[in-house]
């Protein structure tokens, strides 16, 4: 059913608006890493910098432990990323094949636990990761990254397991081979676009948060990027605009090259190629 001129425009319309929308809030923070102090501080803000100047990202760097801090939260996120897909990939073969009673409660509760707030989870995770001294650590701070990405991972997969026909696993019985084995050479190859996205959501999420990172990281040099922006901002509250605009540029590029690097297996087709000869 063909959709009508002015619907068409109409709808174009709507998503270059959306568009507009999403990339504000960069594209200003692009223009206000680049804007001398005398910018920064005009009453009729402009986008273009009159006179563009790099001189917030070497104040940041000379303020601030912005390398460091970016490396440990690169560890944090690439180790929550890869061990949180490493758990949910198989729990999600069980829990999307297995259709029993005790697989649709622990759908249920994975939904469920999504609405927690990081307040209520805190204490508890606290006191667990005191018990085994890793309090103030990047290993800690992983772990709980990665039990904060696991019960959406587990959901987001089991939905990718789902779409895999199941006549290629009987295909694959048939020919001999055992549940682990199918699982490793029929069905995680088939999975791979599902198991990239998963792993990208458990990456971006860990390595943009904060709370967790504020709470459990109390010694500078263990702290993550989230957490060291913040020290651009004084103890009465006024930011220094200019550093923090470059700092959180730069921070938010990793998240926008892994993207650009992989939306192609995110987009592809999942059965491409999966025909049994």
């Amino acid at each position: 059913m063909r959709t009508s001129r002015p619907a068409r425009i109409g709808q174009y319309t709507a998503l270059l608006a959306y568009l507009v929308f999403l990339a504000f809030p960069f594209l200003w923070l692009l223009s206000t890493a680049f804007k001398p102090p005398r910018e920064l501080g005009s009453l009729h803000p402009t986008w273009i910098p009159a006179d563009p100047t790099l001189g917030n990202f070497r104040q940041a760097f000379d303020e601030q432990p912005l390398l460091h801090a970016a490396l440990n939260s690169l560890i944090a996120a690439l180790g929550a990323a890869v061990i949180a897909v490493l758990i949910a990939t198989p729990m999600a073969y069980v829990v999307a094949r297995r259709r029993t009673r005790l697989a649709k409660a622990v759908t249920g509760w994975v939904v469920v636990s999504q609405a927690f707030p990081f307040v209520l989870l805190i204490i508890p995770l606290f006191l667990v990761l005191k018990n085994l001294r890793l309090i103030n650590s990047v290993p800690g701070l992983v772990l709980v990254y990665v039990v904060w990405a696991l019960p959406f991972a587990l959901w987001m997969l089991a939905g990718y397991v789902r779409a895999v026909p199941p006549e290629l696993e009987e295909a694959a019985a048939v020919d001999g081979a055992g549940r682990v084995r199918t699982l490793v050479s029929v069905t995680a190859p088939l999975l791979a676009p599902g198991i990239v996205a998963t792993g990208l959501f458990a990456f971006i999420t860990a390595w943009n948060e904060f709370f967790f990172a504020l709470v459990l990281l109390k010694t500078p040099e263990k702290q993550t990027l989230p957490v060291v922006l913040t020290h651009f901002i004084g103890a009465e509250g006024v930011a220094d605009l200019g550093p923090l605009a470059a700092a959180a540029f730069l921070a938010t590029l990793p998240s926008l090259v892994v993207f650009a690097l992989i939306q192609r297996r995110i987009t592809g087709g999942m059965l491409t190629g999966a025909v049994k000869s």
